[in-house]
């Protein structure tokens, strides 16, 4: 007697949501519950260590100063690269479980990795040199370690994304993809 094996779909976009919402969630989602976890964990370690929590809440009553003072740059450095690749690898295993389920071929490329490293590259930008932001008028909101990151990193996240995409459609990678 041979049991019916349940096949569970993975949604990458649910993946990827899980995993904006909090490093390692996506993971969870996935069933991947000890990389999850140690995701988790580096998440807590990197986020207590650099004060970001209280960094956001002083960015968003608009006290940059405060902001400044109490984010830990060195620690700070580190958030984004844990955080994108959370979200990054979250999204791209839940499609590599579902073409396991379905017993299709091994997917051969990942999705998003432009996006993803030009968001860490923007956002660490960003928050290394927030501070240049002070002197112009209209921006200095924009002089939040928090908020200038973000917005240098969806900056270039997307800029990243756009150059993903031509060079995956250029004749030399298709040239280059025909061959293998």
């Amino acid at each position: 007697m041979e049991l019916e094996q349940k096949y569970e779909y993975k949604s990458p976009i649910a993946a990827l949501l899980w995993s904006i919402m909090m490093t390692g969630f996506g993971q969870f989602y996935n069933g991947q519950y000890i990389f999850g976890t140690l995701l988790f964990l580096f998440e807590i370690i990197a986020n207590g260590f650099s004060s970001i929590n209280t960094s956001i809440l002083h960015s968003f009553h608009g006290d940059t100063e405060s902001a400044h003072d109490i984010f830990n740059h060195q620690w700070g450095l580190f958030y984004p690269s844990t955080y994108a690749f959370g979200i990054w690898h979250a999204y791209n295993k839940a499609i590599i479980l579902n073409s396991k389920q379905e017993n299709k071929a091994p997917v051969k490329r990942t999705h998003l990795t432009g996006f993803f490293v030009a968001f860490v590259i923007g956002m660490n930008i960003g928050i290394y040199y927030h501070h240049l932001l002070d002197k112009i008028p209209y921006l200095s909101l924009l002089s939040s370690p928090i908020f200038n990151g973000l917005l240098w990193g969806i900056i270039l996240g997307c800029l990243g994304h756009l150059v993903e995409r031509c060079v995956r459609n250029s004749k030399m990678y298709n040239r280059i993809k025909v061959k293998e």
